[in-house]
């Protein structure tokens, strides 16, 4: 990655993305495909990584590469938000 990645916050989002965020954020999307609904606190757990992730913009918009990644994490919990809603809709 480029030299923008030295930015310590940018380094703490990552490691704080790479640890416990997409770990989380995966398993959540295993169960929703397998036509699970979502529980409160998992509900709770995407609702704070977007807050978190708007607050974050400022930081990722200045690195290309880390702003592709936020990207591709909000096409993420995009799909877990479509198929949890169908979800529901089937219950």
């Amino acid at each position: 990655m480029s030299d923008q990645t030295d930015d310590p916050t940018i380094q703490v989002l990552l490691e704080r993305l790479v640890k416990f965020r997409l770990p989380r954020t995966l398993d959540i999307k295993k169960r929703v495909d397998a036509g699970e609904r979502l529980t409160d606190s998992e509900i709770g757990f995407l609702s704070q990584a977007l807050e978190d992730a708007q607050a974050a913009v400022k930081y990722v918009a200045r690195s290309p590469e880390v702003h592709a990644l936020g990207a591709q994490i909000a096409q993420l919990y995009e799909a877990i938000v479509h198929k949890a809603l169908e979800n529901e809709k089937r219950a």
